[in-house]
């Protein structure tokens, strides 16, 4: 069975939500998230997917953001893994340099001339002032797991946007440019207004979000089987107009959650069945509408764990994940043995990158 494993934008909270979501999906099948043939990651997404995708399993991002320390623990530097951000990055400092206004003269010139081939959000994203905060963190927290260049992962996509152009950018596929994995993450989760946006090989990106909050229809045209995708900023329950606490859910849930069933009525379209996984109103009471906030993050884990689950255990998803091959148990659940015991990050990694370097078998004469 190929998988393609989609992870939507959604803010601090988001990443927390997805943090928790992908410690169901695998505790609830015993399969590996990192083990999908193809990792799409936008904004929030892009943070917790390069961290799976690169030997983080979901278990430890759920005890290190609970403040849990494993003393003899390192990240791929060497260095204590309990030094690590417990926030996934979200470490907001001022950058140099005076906001200009709009951010991007380039796309809200572009926005204006030709409106109907840029989102409504890239329309706002170009007149926004370009954004102050430094994206450094989001680098440093990639940089303790994949030092330099791309992940051992062959199929990790993070998507970004053009800032001059509102163009989807899409990095780590074949054909796009190249770029450190840590620039590409800062990049897809540099939103525009607040981040700044992140320069690589001499081009402004920033959020990918800005082209899509999901980005499932990437999967569109591939061979894989099936499409998991966690959307953090897309509901599966309707939102009260009525209610002006509801009122923000409805610029940033109700067109991602529209976005999202256009994307999946064109995978499925192409023969590939899609699992769409997503907030409930459980989990939407707790994350609040302020996406950036870092106060309630285990809050939010701990609801995301109890409400993936039950979305899982549903007949039709369960039937679709049916075929979902079993994992190695340290990537599942935290091994029974001391720390210093436990295979490395960087080893799993590494056994990661030489299962996707075998041949694959043949079946076309079956």
């Amino acid at each position: 069975m190929r998988v393609g494993l989609v992870l939507g934008a959604g803010g601090v909270m988001g990443g927390a939500w997805l943090t928790g979501g992908l410690y169901a999906l695998a505790t609830e099948t015993g399969w590996d998230p990192a083990e999908a043939d193809y990792i799409v990651g936008t904004s929030a997404g892009s943070m917790i997917g390069a961290l799976c995708a690169s030997g983080v399993p979901p278990w430890f991002m759920v005890a290190h953001s609970r403040g849990e320390s494993f003393e003899e623990v390192v990240d791929a530097r060497g260095m204590p893994a309990s030094e690590a951000d417990r926030a996934a990055g979200a470490v907001f400092r001022l950058d140099r340099g005076v906001p200009a206004v709009p951010g991007s003269w380039r796309l809200a010139l572009k926005s204006v001339t030709r409106p109907n081939r840029h989102s409504p959000a890239a329309v706002v994203s170009g007149r926004l002032p370009r954004g102050i905060v430094s994206t450094d963190p989001l680098k440093e927290q990639i940089r303790r797991v994949v030092p330099a260049g791309w992940s051992p992962h062959p199929n990790l996509w993070i998507v970004t946007c053009d800032y001059a152009t509102g163009e989807r950018v899409v990095f780590g596929r074949d054909g796009s440019p190249p770029a450190e994995l840590a620039d590409a993450v800062a990049a897809s989760c540099a939103i525009p207004g607040f981040y700044r946006p992140v320069e690589i090989a001499g081009r402004r990106y920033v959020d990918g979000g800005v082209h899509s909050a999901s980005n499932l229809d990437l999967l569109t045209d591939l061979d894989v089987d099936i499409a998991i995708c966690l959307n953090p900023t897309s509901t599966l329950h309707p939102i009260r107009a009525l209610d002006p606490r509801e009122w923000p859910r409805l610029i940033t849930h109700r067109p991602s959650g529209r976005r999202l069933g256009s994307e999946a009525k064109r995978v499925r379209a192409d023969g590939t069945e899609v699992a769409l996984i997503q907030p409930t109103r459980d989990d939407l009471a707790v994350m609040g509408t302020n996406l950036m906030s870092t106060r309630r993050r285990n809050e939010v884990i701990a609801v995301a764990i109890r409400t993936v689950t039950q979305q899982l255990r549903a007949p039709e998803v369960r039937e679709l994940l049916a075929g979902l091959p079993e994992a190695a148990p340290e990537k599942i659940h935290r091994p029974d043995e001391r720390p210093s015991r436990w295979p490395k990050l960087r080893d799993l990694a590494e056994r990661i990158r030489r299962r996707r370097a075998r041949p694959q078998p043949d079946t076309t004469a079956a």
